[in-house]
C-alpha cells in the first residue's frame, strides 16, 4: 500500500512540475528538489552574458580596480540570478531563490 501511495505521488508530482523540479524518494519520504535556472558560465565576457542572458535589470557601479592587488569588480543582477565579473569576465553566477 505505501509503494502505491509514493508511486502515485511521484507521478503527481513529476506531471505537474514536469521540467521545474526533481522528485526523489530518500529513507521512504518524497522530497522535491528546484531545478536551478540556466545562469551564465564562469569565464563569459560580459558581451557574451549579455548577449545569451540579455540586458541585466540592474548593473551596479564597478568596484576596486584601484591596483592589481584589487581587479575591478561588477555586479549585474537578473530575475533570479546574480552575475559577479572580474574586469570584463564571470567569476560566479549566483541563483536567487524565491
Amino acid at each position: 500500500m505505501q509503494i502505491r501511495f509514493l508511486a502515485a505521488l511521484l507521478c503527481g508530482c513529476a506531471a505537474s512540475s514536469a521540467a521545474l523540479a526533481d522528485t526523489i524518494v530518500v529513507n521512504d519520504q518524497v522530497q522535491v528538489r528546484q531545478a536551478q535556472a540556466p545562469v551564465p558560465k564562469r569565464g563569459l565576457t560580459m558581451g557574451e552574458v549579455e548577449k545569451q542572458f540579455g540586458a541585466p535589470v540592474t548593473r551596479h557601479p564597478t568596484v576596486g580596480g584601484a591596483s592589481a592587488h584589487q581587479p575591478p569588480i561588477t555586479r549585474w543582477d537578473y530575475n533570479g540570478f546574480t552575475v559577479i565579473f572580474e574586469r570584463d569576465r564571470v567569476v560566479d553566477s549566483v541563483g536567487l531563490s524565491g
